[in-house]
Formats: C-alpha cells, structure tokens, sequence
C-alpha cells in the first residue's frame, strides 16, 4: 500500500517545519503574552507586598494613573480596581477576580476605602501575592492575572477588559 510512506512524509515533513519554528525563536525574548492571553507581567520588576499593606494588613493596595484604586485581598486573593475604567463595558467602573474576572458598576468606591492612601504602583513594576501577580508597563497599562486560573483583566488608556 503507497498511502503508508505517503502519510510518514507527511508527518515527517510536519514535525520538521514545527522543529525549525521552535529552533528559531529566540530564547531571549520573552513571550509578550502569558498563557491566559494577558499580557505578561512576570517580567516587570516585583516590588514587596508589605510596602502597599493597607486595611490592618488585610490587604495590599495601589493606585494607578486615572484615578484608579486597585486591591489584594490577603484572606483569599480575590482582586479588582474601581474608579473610572476606560473603554469599561456598559460604562463599569469596578472590575474583579478571583476565579472569573468580571466587570460591575457601583455608586461608591469599592477599592480604596477604610482611610488608607494607597501608594502609587510606578511603571515597570508588579505586586504579587500567592497566585495573583498585577503589574503597570511603561504606558499605563495595568493588568492582574490569577496564575492559578489564568485569567485576568486589563485596565488602561486603551481600554479595559477581562479574559
């Protein structure tokens, strides 16, 4: 039978253009996106957790360019930002995670209350606890992702939206 030699080469020929892709990539750069399709925040700079401690070290807590109010929770890493989310679906302005991100609309701050001023997040920097990493880039852009569910939301001046 001829279709046995002609489905190796196939194959064989397949697994030969895969190799070459992986062979070219350089190892060097970092993949722009982690597996959730989020941008990848691991490569910015971690800062420590304890410097953005707020609500009697319930929480960690920042602000990012816009406004917007952002928050860990230690007790079970649920995550989210309120203030004025742009490009948020419906006119939002709360967004949050823990095992599916979501957007909401509130009439009052939900993120940023108790009296605590948050410390601003600088570009180029992330804040992790246990599963949930939220970095800022160079542009504004902020996004949290839950490595555990690998999923997350971006907030900023391009839009907002959760994945």
């Amino acid at each position: 039978m001829r279709t046995l030699p002609i489905l190796g080469a196939v194959t064989s020929a397949i697994a030969a253009l895969m190799l070459a892709g992986v062979a070219s990539a350089d190892p060097d750069t970092p993949n722009p996106l982690d597996p959730s399709g989020l941008p990848n925040v691991n490569g910015l700079t971690p800062v420590s957790p304890l410097e953005y401690s707020v609500l009697a070290d319930t929480a960690y807590g920042f602000t990012i360019p816009g406004g917007i109010s952002c928050m860990i929770k230690r007790a079970d890493a649920s995550y989210g930002c309120s203030g004025p989310l742009p490009g948020a679906p419906n006119g939002a302005n709360l967004v949050s995670g823990s095992n599916a991100p979501g957007f909401a609309s509130t009439d009052r701050p939900i993120y940023g209350l108790g009296g605590d001023v948050f410390k601003p997040l600088a570009p180029g920097h992330r804040l992790s606890y246990r599963e949930v990493s939220c970095g800022l880039d160079g542009g504004g852009t902020l996004t949290c992702v839950n490595n555990r569910w690998q999923n997350g939301f971006v907030v900023g001046p391009g839009g907002s939206y959760t994945t």
